[in-house]
């Protein structure tokens, strides 16, 4: 296979050179037609970035370009015939298109000739009537062969055989035809022979050699002694393209001298071209008739070869050269090779928008092409080349003044009347940033209370840009300074998206009455632009203490529980939360909530008086640990609060709740004399058994001394604590404590309960740091101080005075509180 390749470089407009190649027809599909990439000199990373693709016009799609190999492939099978017929040189011409920069080259894939086809004749065979009479030297025209390939694949010569009675006559024309006659060299003797059969060939030039051949049968007539001659070798016409059918182009005339039916003439158009025959016919009278449609853009003339045969079967031919005259019937057909959607409005001068071609098939005037744009927008056309144009701006671009483009291109030809055909094309201009952000007011003044939340809104800038998308998305930036000594930014802050001012610290009025700083808008661009506003931020008084909470105290080291037992009823009073604000008027009043409980179905807290109650009866499915987020809040603008965390516990004994509530502690220490502890532990108890049994017994046999000895005896009554339990004096959980007096006689067992005097308060704690042991801390007067006050014995928890009478009964003396309501 030989393949050419040429390659021309232009400077005009957007056109940067071309490239020829050549190629045989009928190559297989998926055939390298050349290297485009080096040809051209581009990289084939460019033939990718800049989306290269070929652009054919209407025509089919016969080249194919393979951006990754940077070559052309065949794509579709080319058959030159089919496609140019008997046109050379024939070639396809096309415009491979890149973007990004947008870029033009054309490309010229010439299709070189391959012997595919054999000479054929239209007929398979070939009758004439001859008279015997015919003299030596007449001539009888043949059917022409037709060759569809070109060149030395064409048509090269006929023979015919047997040749005793003619032979054959080859005449070239000046289309580079060959007329084809066959000529009486020894005269017919129908006595002798009335039938010939002859055999015509045609061979073309091709390697191999392909032939076709037509049979002849003449029959052999009397007398016909002279040929119908026409009066003109060639005639000439011309006809407007689109005419009507039925339209005579001309008349030819031939003249026979026989007399009667030998110089009867008749006219036919000859056969040898089947597309000659379908458009134009001739009638007895000569005249040369349109029978099909003629199109000045498929053909600009015709040849078309006629016959004048006798009814002897003598025959002359002709030629009529018809040329078609080009109406304007085609308006101009509009091709975008590419476009931009959109452009930057920084773009400056002569950017070059779309490029495209327009063109009309017609000819002269009737296809020339002018282009313009609609309107007066900043756009212009130029010419890159003959029928390729280029849209470019001629002038500076804003998209805050106009942000989208719809240009509409029309192209008229010249002829009249002029036909036009338009298209419109969207461009988007893209935004830079040329625009710094405006803030609303030259500057801002806000109020904020006292005692604010930090981080609470105060006040919002705001700034607009006239940019678009990311150009015009402001940031709000705090600008450095300081106020006092101290840097702005430790009083506020300023939400980069909203622009929203946000207090950084809580202000107090007494210390600052206001103070001013900069906040700078700056956009998103690249680079940034920006403007600044000043902000002045001014104090107002108001309420600003909070409650505070007096009971119960919130210790670090203990878990201080309030016990319920489980007998409690509804309503059932467990502790009352005390608070104070130091605020007056409606800001002190203060209101009490339940944040969270364990069990929110059981407690309670008063609105207004902080108690905390049941509200159902306790059962023994409710857990021991309950723990109570109770919320204090007074009635100012804007309310203060305060939280405190109470801690209940659901039980009867406090082994019970020791035992529960040490998961409220840290973690248990263990260590390698656990075993050891725990013996000693049990001798004590057991020694505090056992001496619990004597004095009871000991009791008992001396009753009737009793009183005595509780007056003068210094023996101290040993109570049993359980473990880790401990008693502070004065850190109750209850402020209200009581006094009880037990009155008993000394044969009866009933007691006799009396309100007494305000006495000492008792507690219960779990210390997470004890050791076990349990602690008593006695009233503060001691029965050594005064022996003849009586003895002040703690059991159980309980404050107890013994007192007697003479000869009467004796008397207890109780002071507990609430607390002590577990047992």
């Amino acid at each position: 296979m030989r393949r050419q390749v040429l390659l021309f470089i232009f400077s005009l407009g957007s056109v940067l050179g071309q490239v020829s190649y050549s190629i045989p027809e009928e190559m297989p599909k998926g055939s390298v037609v050349g290297n485009l990439a080096r040809d051209l000199g581009l990289d084939v990373k460019r033939l990718k970035s800049g989306k290269a693709r070929i652009f054919t016009g209407d025509s089919a799609e016969y080249i194919e370009l393979s951006r990754e190999r940077g070559v052309l492939l065949v794509k579709e099978r080319i058959d030159r015939e089919s496609l140019c017929r008997q046109m050379t040189p024939c070639a396809l011409h096309l415009q491979i298109i890149l973007e990004n920069p947008m870029e033009l080259f054309r490309i010229t894939v010439e299709i070189t000739d391959i012997n595919d086809n054999i000479p054929s004749f239209k007929n398979n065979e070939k009758r004439f009537e001859i008279s015997e009479s015919a003299i030596t030297g007449s001539k009888f025209v043949l059917e022409r062969a037709v060759d569809s390939d070109i060149g030395i694949n064409g048509l090269k010569n006929y023979s015919l055989k047997p040749t005793d009675n003619f032979v054959l006559k080859i005449q070239s024309q000046a289309d580079g035809n060959k007329k084809v006659e066959m000529v009486l060299h020894k005269p017919l003797d129908r006595e002798k022979e009335e039938q010939i059969s002859l055999l015509l060939t045609a061979v073309d030039g091709g390697e191999p050699q392909m032939s076709g051949t037509v049979k002849i049968f003449v029959t052999v007539l009397d007398a016909n002694d002279n040929a119908p001659v026409f009066m003109q070798s060639v005639y000439k016409a011309a006809i407007a393209e689109n005419s009507e059918k039925g339209t005579t182009l001309t008349r030819v005339s031939a003249s026979d001298a026989d007399k009667g039916s030998n110089g009867e003439v008749s006219y036919s158009v000859s056969t040898a071209m089947d597309s000659l025959s379908d458009i134009f016919t001739i009638n007895e009278n000569g005249d040369v008739i349109l029978v099909g449609a003629i199109d000045y853009e498929k053909a600009k003339n015709y040849q078309i070869d006629i016959e004048a045969t006798d009814s002897g079967g003598l025959s002359d031919s002709s030629k009529i050269i018809v040329d078609v005259i080009d109406i304007n019937d085609n308006e101009p057909v509009i091709s975008i090779l590419s476009k931009s959607d959109s452009i930057p409005e920084s773009s400056p001068q002569d950017t070059v928008i779309a490029m495209f071609s327009a063109l009309d098939p017609d000819s002269s005037i009737n296809g020339q092409v002018n282009c313009r744009i609609n309107g007066n927008i900043p756009f212009t056309i130029s010419t890159s080349s003959h029928d390729f144009y280029s849209l470019v701006s001629d002038s500076d671009l804003d998209r805050e003044v106009a942000s989208q483009y719809n240009i509409t291109v029309k192209c008229s030809d010249e002829g009249v009347p002029s036909l036009s055909s338009s298209i419109t094309l969207t461009l988007e201009i893209s935004d830079v940033n040329d625009n710094a952000p405006v803030f609303e007011r030259s500057s801002y003044e806000a109020y904020i209370v006292e005692n604010n939340t930090p981080g609470l809104s105060i006040f919002t800038v705001k700034a607009r840009d006239a940019d678009w998308n990311q150009n015009a998305r402001v940031s709000y930036i705090l600008e450095d300074s300081s106020f006092n000594g101290v840097p702005v930014s430790s009083y506020v802050s300023v939400s980069a998206d909203s622009g929203v001012i946000h207090a950084v610290r809580s202000f107090d009025y007494e210390q600052i009455k206001d103070f001013q700083f900069h906040i700078k808008a700056q956009d998103g661009g690249s680079p940034p632009l920006s403007s600044n506003v000043t902000v002045k931020i001014v104090i107002q008084d108001q309420n600003d203490n909070p409650p505070q909470v007096l009971y119960p105290v919130q210790t670090g080291g203990s878990v201080v529980a309030e016990m319920v037992p489980r007998a409690a009823d509804v309503g059932y009073l467990v502790t009352k939360v005390v608070a104070v604000d130091v605020d007056s008027g409606q800001n002190a009043w203060l209101s009490y909530k339940l944040q969270k409980a364990t069990d929110r179905a059981l407690f309670e807290v008063g609105l207004q008086n902080g108690e905390i109650r049941t509200i159902r009866q306790v059962n023994d499915k409710d857990v021991v640990k309950q723990r109570l987020t109770v919320i204090v809040e007074d009635n100012g603008q804007p309310s203060r609060s305060a939280a405190v965390i109470v801690n209940v516990a659901v039980a009867d004994s406090f082994p019970e709740v020791l035992s529960e509530f040490t998961d409220f502690t840290h973690d248990k220490e263990y260590n390698d004399n656990l075993t050891f502890y725990l013996v000693l532990a049990l001798a004590v108890v057991s020694f505090l058994f056992i001496t619990c049994v004597v004095v009871i017994i000991s009791v008992k046999i001396y009753r009737w001394r009793q009183s005595r000895t509780l007056f003068h005896s210094n023996l101290p009554v040993i109570p049993y604590y359980p473990p880790r339990y401990s008693d502070t004096l004065g850190t109750g959980t209850l402020q209200h404590v009581y006094n009880y007096e037990v009155c008993r006689t000394t044969d009866s067992r009933k007691s006799d309960c009396k309100f007494g005097r305000a006495g000492s308060q008792n507690v219960l704690i779990m210390d997470p740091s004890s050791t076990g042991t349990m602690q008593r801390i006695q009233s503060e007067k001691s029965i050594l101080d005064e022996p003849d006050s009586p003895l002040e014995v703690s059991i159980m928890g309980y404050q107890v005075w013994p007192c007697t009478f003479n000869d009467g009964p004796s008397c207890i003396k109780f002071n507990c509180t609430s607390s002590w309501e577990f047992f």
